[in-house]
């Protein structure tokens, strides 16, 4: 029914909500060139675009909450990078809802001071499968939320120098809770990863350890509420040697917080190839000769002591003998005297046989002609 003449119309608010909605709303980002973008608001973000793409998109949208980046040829990481490239302006954050980024396989060779400014949420960062050479001793600052940092197969071409590189890099991470530097070629374990407070875990599968010292030991001892980090070791080439004592010792105490500690296995000496740590006895873990890395099974201590024991008892019967010679070398001169004079009279007897068996006159008469007849002496003839 119409509205009487004088009477106020019925007003609806639902066109007035919809012109406010609108003009207060601002158009979403658009999803950057060859990367596609998942979930409303855009959460997850996956670029996979080939060799053509050399840094980081910088149209990423604000409330990313996830991104990867796959296939790429980044080379070097900048310094705020993933903040607009611009290290003076890492104040202004332009992704602060970013809790996840993955640049695996990119070809990353340098990443630089700062590389990931402007990211104060970042709480997992994989940087595995790149050929890293070059790695700032100030790469990871900035990430005060940082719990997960994937490095598995990135350091083996940065050379001697990476090791001390990734220690200082490492150093600020106070939060880190998970750590993968497997297949890396690392001779020993960085000692700023073994000192993070909250470390719960640090994979280092696939390296060049040898063995744990008694200092890398120590440091995985906490005191006080600190986490006790688990500790992946398999498929390196350990060394059975003395050396690795603590560490088998530590392994039988602690074989809970290493879940891969049935898979451990020596890699030298030759006599213990390939056979399980932690089937082996602390006793026949033997040391090198001359230090110089040459190992040799020595056998345990009980057996060590019954060799001593008889070379000992070796070395007191031969002084007895030596005694005994001694206190009777007058008998033993008489004896070989008498010895020697009965051999003279030996030979003389086989002398003078041999003189009397030579004589021609002691030899035989020839035998007579089997056909003559034998005649006497009277038969006349």
């Amino acid at each position: 029914m119409a509205p009487r003449a004088g009477q106020p119309g019925l007003w609806s608010p639902l066109p007035g909500l919809l012109v406010v909605a609108a003009a207060l709303s601002r158009p979403a980002a658009p999803c950057p060139f060859q990367c596609y973008c998942f979930g409303s608001p855009r959460l997850l973000l996956r670029c996979a675009s080939g060799a053509e793409l050399r840094q980081p998109p910088r149209d990423v949208p604000p409330d990313a909450r996830n991104l990867t980046i796959v296939g790429a040829n980044l080379t070097v990481l900048r310094a705020a990078a993933f903040a607009g490239g611009d290290e003076e302006e890492t104040d202004g954050v332009r992704l602060p809802l970013l809790t996840a980024l993955r640049l695996t396989h990119n070809n990353i060779e340098v990443v630089e001071d700062g590389a990931f400014d402007g990211l104060p949420s970042l709480a997992a960062l994989d940087l595995s499968h790149n050929p890293l050479r070059a790695l700032g001793t100030r790469a990871f600052r900035g990430l005060p939320a940082l719990r997960s940092l994937q490095l598995n197969h990135a350091l083996a071409r940065g050379g001697p120098g990476m090791l001390d590189a990734l220690d200082a890099a490492l150093a600020p991470l106070t939060e880190l809770r998970l750590l993968g530097l497997a297949g890396n070629s690392l001779s020993r374990l960085p000692p700023a990863a073994l000192l993070l407070p909250h470390l719960e875990q640090l994979d280092a599968r696939g390296n060049a350890l040898a063995s744990l010292g008694p200092d890398e030991l120590r440091a995985l001892e906490r005191d006080g509420d600190f986490p006790r980090p688990r500790l992946l070791l398999a498929d390196n080439p350990l060394s059975c040697g003395c050396t690795s004592r603590p560490l088998l010792a530590w392994l039988h105490n602690a074989t809970e917080r290493v879940p891969d500690a049935r898979r451990l296995r020596c890699a030298s000496p030759r006599t213990l190839l390939d056979r399980p740590l932690m089937d082996l006895d602390e006793a026949r873990l033997g040391c090198d000769a001359n230090e110089r890395g040459e190992e040799v099974d020595v056998a345990g201590p009980e057996l060590e002591a019954s060799y001593v024991f008889f070379g000992l008892v070796l070395a007191l019967i031969g002084l007895i003998f030596l005694m005994v010679l001694y206190l009777n070398r007058r008998g033993i001169q008489r004896w070989m005297r008498n010895l020697r004079e009965a051999c003279r009279d030996q030979m003389e007897g086989y002398h003078y046989r041999y003189e009397q068996d030579a004589d021609p006159r002691r030899a035989p008469a020839p035998a007579a002609p089997a056909g003559s007849r034998a005649t006497s002496p009277g038969s006349g003839l």
